[in-house]
């Protein structure tokens, strides 16, 4: 049976010469009510009041497109004469898309989501079409078109910030309110002119977004983690905790999986540093990437885990998934939060224990941020060579700091010296990664953990970036280089064949350096 069928066909426009005013919506509850199963009730939106107009308009069955755009083809041409929205403003034309929404939605029946197929956008211009009319609003051919793309994105998309989603430029999204949505583009954050009708209708994209994924959001919990089909990044948090209405901060990803040519390119890194990164972790090496909100770590983790060779098991263990590993022997685990009752958490230390047993040759945590540390510490020290993962960190130093707190965190009583010799011993190299100013996204630091020297960490650096000033328009000038230091687990890079040359390093460089 036709999809067009299952949902009961579609409705036939009202007859008559006038267009049939909208029927009254059930009022809405409270603002931010929600579902007593966790989820979120995004109530049917009022009909848009209706706006004056001089006459009323002839109604006529659709007719194909003679060129005259989408409205045309819907049968929906401005009458002669012009501009006929009388005043039609944005919030006035998003009120009536989410009415027509509303109406679609209502005749589906079970059906509450469709899936955009070419029969499925043929149901909609027709449903589209008839109760366009029946608003007895009356716009001009490009509001009509614009209104037809805002309901094509509620339905099959995310609402008012899917044209952002799909703009490759943005990467990151991030909505303040029904009122407020930002955007960064090339590391700078810039109001839009996007707008929500009201928190329900954010709230309605929340759980448009977490519904697949079986998470949930409720006044008992009000902030989840998710992420989109694409793999980008959400975290959505509703109140009470949300004062100002429900936020929602959307961290994009390419669809072009960047590789380390695409980082080089940049300026993220130079040729030789790469080259060195390429042989830590084809020579099974510990790593940890470190760096700040926004500084690229799970991007540049990503491209670090693409050096691992194609013949052994990875096994990764992120909080949400967002890696985008190239090999075909991955096994991607992922945590899971707790049901209603509190009861079912899988958390990333219970997940980093469980992977021990899955025979991993690699294991790639995405993030580290509480009790797993030791976990990861343990299993560094224990045999599991080559793993990699990311932490908050400023520094190289912060981050064998940050490592010490967060193995703290997993409950053991344990003398620090001991964390901390944990920490000497398992981690071999840190990579720090750092968003200036200006926005551009570097490698700043890569430092080797030497060992201890009686209670003290000691780390070598063996590339550092320098600040050399910057340009009229802002940009910030820097060099990445060499300390001219060769590591001292260098004899471990040779064993598996890389005997990387003292230009590497720094010696004989001389005018080939260059900002970056």
């Amino acid at each position: 049976m036709s999809l067009l069928k299952r949902l009961g066909g579609a409705p036939q426009p009202s007859d008559g010469g006038a267009a049939a005013a909208p029927p009254s919506a059930p009022p809405p509850p409270e603002n931010g009510a929600l579902r007593s199963g966790g989820g979120i009730t995004a109530p049917p939106p009022p009909p848009p009041e209706a706006m004056p107009r001089s006459a009323p308009v002839e109604q006529r069955a659709p007719q194909p497109a003679q060129g005259g755009g989408l409205s045309a083809a819907l049968g929906l041409s401005a009458p002669s004469g012009g501009d006929v929205s009388m005043g039609a403003t944005d919030q006035r034309v998003l009120e009536l898309s989410l009415w027509i929404v509303d109406r679609i939605q209502g005749s589906m029946g079970n059906q509450t989501e469709l899936k955009r197929t070419p029969e499925s956008e043929r149901l909609l211009q027709d449903r589209f079409t008839n109760y366009y009319r029946q608003s007895g609003i009356n716009l001009s051919d490009s509001q009509v078109k614009k209104l037809y793309e805002m309901v094509t994105d509620e339905l099959f998309g995310f609402g008012p910030i899917e044209p952002l989603l799909r703009d490759e430029a943005n990467s990151e999204v991030m909505v303040n309110g029904p009122n407020t949505v930002y955007i960064e583009q090339k590391g700078k954050v810039i109001l839009t002119p996007v707008r929500f009708a009201n928190d329900d209708h954010v709230l309605k994209v929340i759980d448009r977004i977490i519904r697949p994924l079986g998470r949930r959001i409720d006044r008992k919990w009000p902030m989840v983690d998710a992420r989109l089909p694409d793999g980008s990044r959400v975290n959505a948090i509703i109140p009470p905790c949300a004062i100002d209405g429900p936020t929602i901060t959307i961290r994009k990803f390419s669809k072009k999986k960047l590789e380390v040519a695409d980082l080089i390119k940049f300026g993220s890194m130079t040729e030789q540093m790469a080259e060195f990164l390429r042989a830590c972790v084809v020579s099974r090496l510990n790593i940890v990437v470190s760096g700040g909100t926004g500084s690229g770590k799970t991007t540049l983790l990503n491209v670090l885990s693409n050096f691992i060779p194609e013949e052994e098991r990875i096994v990764t263990i992120e909080d949400s998934a967002e890696l985008k590993l190239g090999q075909d022997h991955v096994v991607r685990l992922e945590a899971k939060p707790a049901e209603v009752d509190g009861s079912g958490r899988v958390s990333i230390n219970d997940l980093v224990i469980n992977s021990l047993r899955m025979r991993p040759e690699r294991v790639v945590i995405g993030e580290c941020r509480g009790g797993e540390t030791m976990a990861m510490l343990q299993a560094m020290n224990t045999g599991h060579d080559g793993s990699l993962t990311t932490l908050h960190a400023n520094t190289p130093r912060d981050s064998c700091s940050r490592m010490e707190t967060m193995a703290m965190m997993a409950g053991m009583d344990m003398p620090l010296k001991v964390i901390r010799e944990q920490v000497a011993s398992a981690i071999d190299l840190i990579v720090q990664q750092t968003r200036l100013e200006d926005g551009q996204r570097k490698v700043s630091y890569v430092t080797e953990v030497q060992g201890m020297e009686g209670d003290i960490i000691v780390l070598q650096d063996i590339f550092v970036l320098e600040m050399k000033g910057k340009t009229p328009e802002g940009r910030i000038l820097t060099e990445l280089k060499p300390t001219g230091t060769r590591p001292r687990f260098t004899s471990r890079l040779e064993a598996h064949g890389f005997k990387l040359p003292a230009s590497v390093f720094g010696a004989d460089v001389g005018n080939q350096r260059k900002p970056w």
